[in-house]
């Protein structure tokens, strides 16, 4: 081994020694509130802006301070700073005033913002979309001109130059594109960084999955500082693992275990359910790979003829599902279980249900 490569390898195991559970991703301190309490922050400044107009102030309205909120999201109960005016008159209207709880689908409209390959007319159209009454040019301008700068600030926010491990997960959301609603989805890529705390380190907004897309994302991720991955956990999206093996060439493809399980019991029957996870947890929960392989060779002889699909899906993927079989029980258990991501993805979840 060169000097470079034992450098390396001794960065590499320093990182994962001092990997561990970290910060939520959702709650106050969670990746998605940040994001939501910006957002809320200056679109209640853009409509103060435009409702002190000319007429206002002539009569002596002007700005007053700030008071403070707390609102139930989705991403957790989050504190909010409220623009107050002289007069009193100020109605707001993405969070009326009495208003302590914003629904999940304005707060997945307002996080899908935050994706990369949203064009201004896009925002500006989602934006307005948000309101459910009326809203003036003025108005609308006044907070698009407060939130595009935001947007873009933390779309090109600097990296880190390494994260143990990365996540990609995707939520879909509907939009109205020339009178007709569509389809679309947003790519979170969720990361831990070297000292253990997990972060949303992108978004980015495509119509279809891809090779070039993927390259397309790791460049920018690249550009923005990341120099190293030791783990890419994923979900057998299209063409990511050989993008992301073209990019960082030492990384390790890790396909995420709980998706695995997921997809495999949409075709078990109801009454085998239980008795097949009990064997299947004897795969992924073994301590050791050869353990797991030889409970894996059980799984197929009492289960293989009647449902070879679910066995056959194990075993074409089993090379990037036992990856994590290299590591401790903790970091596996950051890996195949839901401890790291699972609330991320069950707010995902209501993202993905949510309609226009």
């Amino acid at each position: 081994m060169d000097r470079r490569s034992q450098e390396y390898q001794i960065m590499r195991d320093k990182a994962l020694s001092q990997l561990r559970s970290g910060e939520s991703l959702t709650g106050k301190d969670g990746a998605f509130a940040p994001l939501l309490k910006e957002f809320l922050e200056a679109a209640l400044d853009g409509e103060m802006a435009a409702h002190l107009d000319e007429a206002e102030r002539r009569q002596g309205n002007k700005r007053n301070g700030r008071g403070s909120k707390r609102v139930k999201t989705m991403a957790g109960e989050i504190e909010i700073e409220t623009p107050q005016d002289r007069h009193s008159s100020f109605t707001p209207e993405i969070l009326r005033k009495r208003e302590t709880i914003l629904a999940d689908n304005m707060s997945s409209k307002i996080i899908s913002l935050y994706g990369m390959g949203m064009s201004p007319r896009d925002i500006s159209a989602h934006i307005e979309e948000m309101y459910d009454v009326e809203i003036s040019h003025n108005t609308l301008s006044e907070i698009i001109e407060r939130i595009v700068p935001k947007v873009k600030e933390w779309q090109s926010r600097p990296l880190e130059s390494m994260y143990t491990i990365v996540w990609l997960d995707a939520m879909h959301y509907k939009v109205k594109d020339g009178g007709r609603t569509e389809s679309r989805a947003v790519y979170n890529v969720l990361a831990v960084n070297k000292d253990g705390r997990k972060e949303l380190i992108g978004m980015y907004v495509s119509e279809s999955e891809g090779a070039n897309f993927w390259l397309s994302v790791l460049t920018d991720l690249k550009a923005r500082g990341m120099k190293d991955v030791l783990i890419a956990c994923i979900d057998n999206l299209t063409g990511f693992a050989e993008a992301i093996s073209t990019i960082f060439p030492q990384v390790i493809i890790q396909s995420c275990i709980v998706h695995q399980i997921r997809n495999s019991l949409k075709y078990i029957a109801s009454k085998d359910k239980k008795e097949f996870m009990d064997d299947l947890k004897t795969v992924y929960q073994a301590p050791t790979l050869d353990l797991a392989e030889l409970n894996l060779d059980k799984l197929e002889d009492k289960w293989g003829q009647k449902y070879p699909v679910v066995i056959g899906s194990w075993r074409r993927n089993w090379d990037k599902l036992s990856a994590y079989f290299a590591y401790d029980e903790h970091i596996r258990r950051l890996i195949y279980t839901t401890n790291a991501v699972e609330g991320f993805h069950r707010q995902a979840r209501k993202v993905t249900k949510t309609g226009v």
